[in-house]
């Protein structure tokens, strides 16, 4: 069985990118028996400039997409294509827009305890902030999170106020930038193919099953 590698660049309040991962989980599954697939979400930040307390979530929409009823428009749009791939977007009950330095150290230490732990602290910060309406930059939150992911809260807590990782974290979020990632999600697939933005379900699934053929091919041609 060829095996693949997937890193999600994201950012976990892009409602795009809580699509993106709900698509790339039905994709894993229609390749399930025909691919290994290794998944890692990698951080991004579409907001780094935002305090560490937020700001007022619905003022800092309409002042990015130009006005209130631009904002109406594109919930709109995005609780329907929720609806279709089983996300309950509650987007009036989102009061905060967040700084997620810390949402994304969570993720990375959820990873260095699996990617089954990664991928179960991934959902559950999406569903906290997008249908919960819960503030993801609130740590309190992010220890219920990282709690019901399986992780130890008092380990998280201790690494939170130790200040680990923001240098890492930091720093990886700018090595997107610099290799060109400028919107969310993006995934790379094995180091060396780009798919962007919440592609369809068929897209991924596609493109999953090309590589995999690609990667046959080279190998059959080595040998």
């Amino acid at each position: 069985m060829e095996a693949i590698t997937i890193d999600v660049v994201s950012d976990v309040v892009c409602p795009w990118c809580y699509l993106g991962k709900k698509r790339l989980d039905q994709a894993i599954e229609n390749v399930r028996d025909e691919l290994g697939v290794a998944v890692t979400f990698r951080p991004y930040q579409l907001n780094p400039d935002l305090p560490p307390e937020g700001v007022d979530h619905k003022a800092h929409l309409a002042e990015k997409l130009g006005g209130t009823d631009a904002v109406e428009r594109a919930h709109d749009t995005l609780t329907e294509l929720g609806r279709q791939d089983g996300i309950a977007f509650d987007f009036p009950a989102v009061k905060i827009s967040p700084n997620t330095l810390d949402a994304h150290r969570l993720l990375r230490w959820a990873m260095i305890e699996g990617p089954e732990v990664q991928n179960r602290a991934a959902l559950g910060l999406f569903k906290a902030y997008f249908e919960e309406g819960r503030n993801v930059g609130d740590r309190a939150v992010l220890l219920d999170v990282a709690e019901a992911a399986g992780m130890d809260r008092a380990v998280v807590k201790a690494l939170f106020s130790a200040g680990a990782d923001v240098d890492s974290v930091t720093e990886e979020i700018g090595m997107a930038r610099d290799m060109g990632v400028s919107g969310v999600p993006c995934f790379i697939i094995d180091n060396k193919y780009a798919v962007m933005g919440a592609q369809s379900v068929d897209v991924l699934t596609n493109a999953f099953r090309e590589i995999a053929a690609m990667k046959a091919q080279e190998r059959i041609g080595k040998n």
